[in-house]
């Protein structure tokens, strides 16, 4: 099993087998994530889906996940932080 350096966490961790979505996004988190910090923000993603009450197919809605996603793998964003609402 590989390892990254978990931007999350600061540490070596199991890595992702594969990147989670095409492009560079997908890139990012596959050299910089690890498989945890991705479970995570999973549970994290459907909490704010379930309460912000996102229709995906909406790009202001994957803009906004994009960016909560960012600010929780990338900026030290905290597990159990409420959604901010759109």
């Amino acid at each position: 099993m590989s390892t990254v350096l978990c931007a999350k966490y600061g540490k070596e961790l199991p890595a992702l087998f594969e990147a989670p979505f095409p492009g560079e996004a997908g890139d990012k988190i596959l050299n910089n994530i690890s498989e945890q910090a991705w479970n995570e923000w999973l549970g994290m993603q459907t909490m704010f889906i379930n309460e912000n009450q996102l229709n995906m197919m909406d790009p202001k809605a994957r803009e906004f996940l994009a960016e909560r996603r960012e600010e929780f793998l990338f900026k030290g964003g905290e597990k159990l932080q409420p959604p901010e609402p759109i």
